[in-house]
């Protein structure tokens, strides 16, 4: 799906690399944990969040995210849009919540990818293991 077509979908407003929009994108991760970003997001893939500091911009780029969009309206500061263009990962947000904002993106195809991670087993270890 097209930068474009998601804009749209999402009813969202460009923060940064307009030129960028030409791109698409095949997988959605939505997500406020940036550890479960860099754990089981596809490189390549949209970012959904409600963070907007500048730790999610260094995340994204060490995942590969190939675009983020901030939801409820959220944006982030000026060094953070900075960083980002400095990255050359495209900003959008959207006023819905990203509840609404990933049905959105679903209803028009945009599947998650977390349904092929396989993970491993959590195992809780406590004094004695």
């Amino acid at each position: 799906m097209s930068l474009d077509e998601i804009r749209d979908i999402l009813n969202a407003t460009v923060i940064t690399h307009q030129a960028s929009l030409r791109n698409s994108v095949e997988s959605v991760y939505c997500a406020d944990l940036m550890s479960d970003v860099l754990s089981f997001s596809d490189s390549g893939c949209l970012l959904i969040t409600g963070l907007t500091n500048a730790q999610v911009i260094r995340t994204a780029e060490m995942a590969a995210i190939s675009v983020i969009v901030f939801v409820q309206g959220k944006r982030p500061a000026l060094q953070t849009i900075r960083l980002a263009d400095e990255k050359d990962i495209p900003l959008l947000v959207t006023d819905l919540p990203m509840f609404d904002a990933c049905g959105r993106l679903f209803e028009k195809g945009l599947r998650s990818q977390s349904a092929s991670i396989s993970r491993a087993p959590i195992v809780a270890c406590h004094e004695g293991c």
